[in-house]
């Protein structure tokens, strides 16, 4: 049996409601806040041999995304309308996410859902993680982290990716309402982790090629941009966008760190040109001559959306020939979650992502993780069940 097993039966005997509710009260301590998504009462422990599975998943992103050609496939891939100028030459992070399956000898192994360009929650899930160890006893055999030793380690490198040499008022974390966002909390735990201020998009001005916005009643120019701004949701918001004093197809002097482009690029987009174990046949939709017979085995998904708004899980001849715009759609295979997670009732699925730092090169920082015990994933799903929701990983050292 491995650590991983031992870990697990050990947290489920020991499991008590009373911890889950102090680890829900430590996570927003004094902010008041209400969450818009379930944290589930358990993290996941992985084995040494699917950590294995997952790093051999993320070796194939960093090979595409180091590929030769890959400024040529993805050259279609940002929409006119919303490019920015001053592209970055690679992604600052890339969030990775898989669905945990099992394969035919009855072994773990990961299938990539999506793929994407842009930050994710760091800091929140540096404090779920954390939680998550002052309330439970997870064995200290086990860690959050892939390529760094602690929290300390982490977050000077995140330090370093977002400020640079920079103060921390000259450093904006850019969204829509940021107070409004489902995952505002990420906000609070970046400004006291980063020491940057969430600002919306249409708080910030232009003075020539100089971006600004006001702290405290204090004008700042702004030198570094944390972007968590999804620039098709601006696109919806016409209430947003007509208060926006912004030309993003200016050169501004400013720096894009999670460069909007590379929202579109590190996408669906880009899953129809990989070719790995672990990446589910994919398609561009306006490219397939012939509809598989089978389409009960396959999603079809917009390429830009998010939150899986869009997505169609019961395909069929009619909803295709219904689509307006079939090369913004992609056909991929469906994989099958496998429900590896022992709870009270019945076991749970997950979906982990894989939240990467680009450094030198391409690495690994930490995960979060999505259980289910639905046909969905996803925090927003599986409300009215237990032990599901947004969750953490421990690795075996």
């Amino acid at each position: 049996m491995t650590d991983a097993k031992l870990a697990r039966e050990a947290f489920n005997a020991a499991f008590t409601e009373e911890k889950y509710q102090a680890l829900l009260k430590d996570i927003h301590p004094g902010y008041n806040l209400n969450l818009d998504f379930r944290i589930a009462e358990t993290p996941i422990f992985v084995t040494k041999a699917f950590k294995r599975e997952m790093l051999g998943l993320f070796e194939d992103v960093k090979e595409f995304l180091t590929h030769a050609d890959l400024s040529g496939m993805l050259k279609n891939a940002v929409p006119e309308a919303f490019r920015v100028a001053n592209e970055s030459k690679h992604p600052a992070f890339v969030a990775i996410d898989f669905a945990v399956c099992q394969d035919e000898n009855g072994q773990l192994f990961p299938q990539l859902i999506e793929f994407q360009g842009i930050a994710t929650l760091f800091c929140y899930q540096r404090h779920l993680n954390l939680a998550y160890q002052r309330h439970y006893d997870i064995p200290n055999q086990f860690s959050p982290y892939v390529n760094f030793s602690n929290e300390h380690e982490f977050l000077s490198a995140l330090q370093k990716i977002v400020l640079a040499d920079e103060k921390p008022e000259n450093v904006i974390m850019l969204d829509i309402e940021p107070e409004k966002q489902k995952t505002r909390i990420d906000f609070i735990y970046t400004k006291k982790d980063l020491g940057i201020q969430p600002v919306c998009i249409s708080d910030v001005f232009q003075v020539g090629s100089q971006l600004f916005y006001y702290r405290d009643g204090v004008k700042l120019p702004i030198k570094r941009i944390y972007n968590r701004l999804i620039f098709d949701e601006l696109d919806k918001r016409t209430d947003i966008k007509a208060k926006l004093k912004i030309d993003f197809k200016a050169d501004l002097d400013v720096t894009w760190i999670a460069h909007p482009n590379w929202f579109f690029k590190v996408s669906k987009f880009a899953m129809p040109f990989m070719n790995s174990k672990y990446v589910p046949q994919t398609r561009f939709l306006n490219e397939i001559t012939a509809l598989p017979e089978n389409l009960e085995d396959y999603v079809l998904k917009p390429l830009f959306s998010f939150a899986g708004a869009g997505v169609h899980f019961d395909v069929s001849r009619e909803i295709i020939e219904g689509i307006e715009d079939p090369e913004n759609y992609i056909l991929q295979k469906k994989v099958v979650y496998h429900p590896f997670i022992p709870t009270p009732d019945i076991p749970a699925k997950a979906e982990i992502r894989m939240m990467c730092f680009w450094e030198k090169e391409l690495i690994p920082a930490m995960c979060l993780a999505r259980l289910s015990k639905g046909k969905i994933m996803g925090v927003d799903y599986n409300k009215d069940k237990t032990w599901v929701g947004s969750s953490a990983v421990f690795f075996e050292k």
